[in-house]
């Protein structure tokens, strides 16, 4: 089946603004609010309130979009309450409002996510899908690094709040590119899908006990239990060591990764359509390991940057081989995007416990010390990857897939 070329664009720029959207709520949440005269205790609580909602929404949402057929709908609807979320934050920066804030980007964010995953599934099939999903990622970094730089010159020059009128004015563009995916286009992957009566939805209790998921869900967590706590401990040796120029290297160490993971997404998704998936998940999960060696042992600063491209290698992989793999592995079962809901609470548990367990370490013992225990467990996610995580490629024939 052809795919109109405004779908596809539509499906493009959704990813590239709602990225924008999204680089909103990082770190430029904290900055503001300490502008408003916020304590740490207090900026702390509401951070993690946001983590925690966004934490306890993954399955729920997931069920919440399987359980619906109209997809655009939920991602339409998370997008609004990501809208109304900057709102607040920026009109109302008092507590009950900013923590009302977060707990709705938080849930949103959860519906969004698996909605354009399960649009990206309807517009193209599953033949295509791990093409599709690296393109989906290479224009959600583009976006990212972007809206990055730019939110940090408008909350410089203009005002911290202008950030999350930014923000919310972002998600008109978001909107318009989700509704220029033309519903034709989805129909004909969605009508198969659903003209599969005989097929079994799949009951909760087989999936989460399917080996498969559990082994996938348990690389999740090691990986960002790995990753997440690497470049927050490297940037506080980089402080000491750099003086003036860390905010520049950190920086740097931010948009190298994203401009990797914006040209190697691509071709991750056709490696994994051709060579499989395992292949490609040992590829990029042997990047923890190294890269906590070289973290250990590298002591110039700008050296760091080098060391952080591994990391958009690491990223790639990770963001295009999750929704492919709950793909692979809920054929025919409509659980696809509470599967996603299973890996994010995963990936969300490990990079909660990550930061807290590093810094103990690093503080326990010494900052290298804490570099070669994140990449340890890096290495134990590679050796799960290679003893125990099946190969989910499905080996139908392409046309066959496509109307899977």
């Amino acid at each position: 089946m052809t795919i109109s070329r405004q779908s596809q664009r539509g499906l493009d720029w959704l990813n590239f603004f709602v990225a924008d959207v999204q680089t909103g709520f990082g770190p430029f949440v904290a900055v503001y609010l300490t502008t408003q005269a916020w304590t740490e205790v207090q900026i702390g609580f509401a951070l993690s309130l946001g983590t925690m909602t966004a934490m306890l929404s993954q399955v729920p949402a997931g069920a919440l979009v399987d359980a619906t057929r109209h997809k655009r709908r939920a991602a339409m609807g998370g997008l609004l309450g990501i809208l109304l979320a900057a709102i607040l934050l920026a009109a109302w920066p008092a507590t009950l409002p900013v923590l009302l804030s977060e707990v709705l980007h938080g849930f949103a964010s959860c519906v969004l996510t698996p909605s354009i995953a399960a649009i990206s599934l309807a517009l193209v099939g599953r033949a295509a899908l791990g093409e599709r999903l690296g393109r989906n990622t290479r224009f959600a970094s583009l976006g990212g690094a972007i809206a990055a730089g730019v939110m940090g010159l408008i909350g410089t020059y203009l005002a911290p709040a202008a950030v999350f009128w930014l923000t919310a004015a972002l998600t008109v563009p978001s909107l318009l590119a989700l509704l220029s995916i033309r519903e034709s286009d989805m129909a004909a992957n969605v009508a198969a899908l659903q003209s599969q009566a005989h097929a079994p939805r799949g009951r909760l209790r087989d999936l989460m006990l399917d080996r498969g998921i559990l082994v996938f869900a348990g690389c999740a967590l090691l990986f960002t239990l790995s990753n997440a706590a690497m470049l927050p401990l490297a940037g506080t040796a980089v402080t000491r060591a750099a003086g003036d120029e860390a905010n520049l290297i950190i920086a740097g160490c931010i948009v190298v990764p994203q401009l990797i993971v914006a040209g190697i997404s691509p071709w991750v998704g056709r490696l994994a359509q051709d060579q499989g998936r395992r292949v490609v998940l040992l590829m990029g999960f042997s990047m923890l390991p190294l890269r906590g060696l070289l973290l250990a042992v590298v002591q110039e600063p700008y050296m760091l940057l080098l060391v952080q491209a591994l990391d958009g290698v690491s990223a790639a992989t990770l963001n295009v081989m999750l929704p492919l793999t709950a793909a692979d592995l809920t054929r025919g079962t409509n659980r696809f995007n509470l599967c996603m809901g299973f890996f994010g609470l995963a990936v969300g548990v490990g990079g909660t416990i990550s930061t807290g367990l590093a810094g103990s370490v690093a503080s326990w013992a010494s900052p290298e010390m804490a570099f070669m225990m994140l990449g340890g467990i890096g290495l134990l996610c590679v050796l799960l990857t290679l003893l125990a995580m099946p190969e989910t490629r499905p080996s139908l024939p392409a046309d066959a897939l496509a109307a899977d």
